[in-house]
């Protein structure tokens, strides 16, 4: 099969697009043929390499698949060659893409205990977008951050996948949602998908003007996956006995932060992290009946992965970037 490998840690020039061995599967494993494969900032992280988590090298990334089953392994029950199916990155073994090898690929080996039936009248590219992100936005907003009809969000890198997805779940449930992004471009898309006030982050300040929109009451809860500069305005922004979420940290883990705002406003910071099957499944379900649409925001084929890897690193883009082997 022909693969996007990354050949040794470090920039966009170790990815070379060559042959690989095609997968076998185990007896409770299935072969995937990748009808689209979606980028992660966890692929950058791959790519780049991560202070005390080591991958194996050569690598593939990609977490994010939707596709066909290509073959089953002996033991496996319920499905069969053809089905259309996404899945659950997070196996029992590891992490799709980040400790097994990934679907940034003809063909990638999962556990059919992963699969999730995609109904035919998903398009890949949509299912492609749909795993990590909306899986970790659920299980964040609703398994950890208990949000509810009627309470004020505020979302920071809104534009980003997880961001979107916390938008949308935010609007499906009837939360009031204030969707912070870095350019007045991103900003008119995030209100045409529903957010209720859009803020750039470049022009003002987040904090103030979310404290502002909320009638200087601030906001039952944060999302914040950012870190870096903006983790200590979160906590500025977040009424009293709010609560501050984080999944991840993109602009950095390792924040100034101020203590005085969690304890005289009693604030509940509270993480999440990754995702389970549930999450996966039930944010398909809201895909395929309508009441959350994934954004693709460019599409590249699989040879082109080191191009919508600078993509991404360069933010220039709005949801999800989908590769097509």
């Amino acid at each position: 099969m022909k693969a996007a490998v990354i050949e040794a840690q470090g920039g966009i020039e170790n990815i070379t697009y060559r042959d690989w061995d095609d997968p076998a599967p185990g007896p409770d494993d299935v072969v995937v043929r990748v009808g689209a494969c979606g980028l992660n900032h966890l692929d950058i992280f791959v790519r780049r390499g991560m202070p005390g988590f080591p991958v194996p090298m050569p690598f593939i990334s990609g977490g994010d698949i939707a596709g066909t089953i290509d073959s089953l392994g002996a033991d496996v029950q319920g499905w069969n060659v053809g089905d259309r199916v996404t899945l659950n990155p997070q196996t029992d073994h590891g992490m799709i893409g980040e400790e097994l090898i990934g679907g940034l690929a003809e063909l990638v080996r999962v556990p059919a205990a992963n699969l999730v039936t995609l109904p035919d009248h998903v398009p890949f590219e949509t299912a492609a977008a749909i795993p990590i992100n909306y899986g970790t936005a659920h299980r964040m907003l609703f398994a950890r951050g208990r949000l509810e009809a009627g309470e004020t969000m505020l979302v920071l890198g809104a534009s980003g996948g997880v961001g979107l997805a916390s938008v949308q779940f935010g609007k499906m449930v009837g939360a009031r949602v204030i969707a912070a992004a870095g350019s007045d471009e991103k900003c008119a898309r995030l209100a045409e998908l529903g957010a209720d006030h859009v803020v750039n982050y470049q022009d003002e300040d987040f904090s103030r003007a979310a404290w502002l929109l909320t009638g200087k009451t601030g906001c039952d809860v944060i999302v914040n996956f950012t870190g870096g500069e903006t983790w200590a305005p979160s906590l500025r922004a977040a009424r009293r006995g709010g609560r501050v979420l984080t999944c991840g940290a993109t602009a950095g883990h390792d924040p100034q932060t101020d203590l005085r705002f969690i304890w005289v406003r009693e604030l509940d910071v509270l993480g999440s992290n990754s995702y389970s099957q549930e999450d996966v499944a039930s944010s398909v379900a809201h895909v395929a009946e309508g009441r959350l649409a994934p954004v693709v925001s460019h599409t590249f084929p699989l040879e082109r992965l080191g191009e919508a890897e600078r993509l991404m690193e360069e933010r220039g883009f709005f949801g999800k970037i989908v590769l097509f082997p």
